[in-house]
């Protein structure tokens, strides 16, 4: 259901959106809730959740942005601020779960145990529930819009479903068995895991901002279009990479060197036309050359 009262969670702004306001209500009910039981696991769920918070933020400042159209200064787009702010989002996730594992240690260290822990489970519950219906809806917009920054949403709201499950199973034990100190074990292990998703995403968007060419698999349909044209005669270089949401693609094809410029210009728009059927959205420049049997 892409429409709630009216308002469409279809396009990236308004995904974002969703994400920035079921965020903000998270992190202000588990803080409340974590202040008065006490429950460091709870605290650091509300951390995560405040770093979610800025993840969408940054995710709609991205996306408000990075669709603009091309000017004098910025003449291939402003793709690349989708990246920049998942490499910003991948650091804020990593300061959270140093911040966790500092708070978990102190919190062990003091064995002071928490109380009411049913308010904890019960936010726990709610958490996961909302965190499941905004993340498909923003990884179901990520996919159709191919979007860098809205990726990255997703999988922060994804990581917080699994520790806010991890979370909810340790406050249950706790409830039952009495043993305290697990609080602080469950958090530092919350945070191991919101560690290793900064560090895959850290990895990602470097790789994005660097230029890096599209996977193997992208380049061999590339490949099997150009091929499939029995006028081309073969292809020199497929160079490729990502600026946000949008594939660069610059490639040369070998033609006929007796075609008229008519000709080699019809046989470029078809090769494109294919491309952006598969690859959307792209930018695609083609260089045909002449063919020479030595090559």
């Amino acid at each position: 259901m892409n429409k709630v009262f009216g308002f469409s969670f279809s396009s990236k702004k308004s995904a974002a959106s969703v994400s920035v306001i079921s965020n903000s209500v998270l992190v202000l009910t588990k803080l409340v809730v974590g202040i008065f039981t006490g429950s460091v696991s709870v605290i650091s769920e509300a951390a995560h959740s405040a770093v979610d918070l800025l993840a969408a933020l940054i995710a709609y400042f991205a996306v408000s942005n990075a669709d603009k159209k091309p000017d004098i200064k910025h003449t291939y787009g402003h793709g690349k601020i989708e990246n920049l702010s998942g490499a910003v989002e991948a650091l804020l996730i990593i300061a959270a779960a140093i911040w966790i594992v500092f708070e978990a240690v102190q919190k062990f260290s003091t064995s002071e145990a928490p109380k009411a822990l049913e308010y904890g489970i019960v936010i726990m519950v709610v958490s996961i529930a909302i965190n499941y219906f905004v993340s498909r809806n923003l990884f179901r917009v990520a996919k159709a819009t191919q979007s860098h920054a809205l990726e990255a949403d997703a999988l922060h709201l994804q990581a917080d479903i699994w520790t806010s499950i991890g979370v909810l199973v340790g406050l249950v034990a706790i409830k039952i068995t009495g043993l305290y100190w697990l609080d602080s074990v469950i958090a530092v292990v919350v945070a191991v895991i919101i560690f290793k998703a900064g560090y895959d995403m850290t990895i990602k968007s470097i790789h994005e901002l660097i230029d890096v060419a599209l996977p193997d698999e992208e380049r061999i349909i590339i490949q099997n279009i150009i091929e499939k044209i029995p006028v081309i005669k073969g292809y020199k270089h497929i160079h490729s990479r990502r600026s946000g949401s949008k594939r660069l693609i610059d490639l040369y094809i070998l033609l006929d060197g007796n075609l008229s410029l008519y000709q080699a210009h019809s046989i470029c728009d078809e090769v494109e036309a294919e491309i952006k059927t598969i690859f959307s959205p792209c930018e695609v420049t083609i260089h045909p050359e002449p063919f020479s049997k030595s090559e």
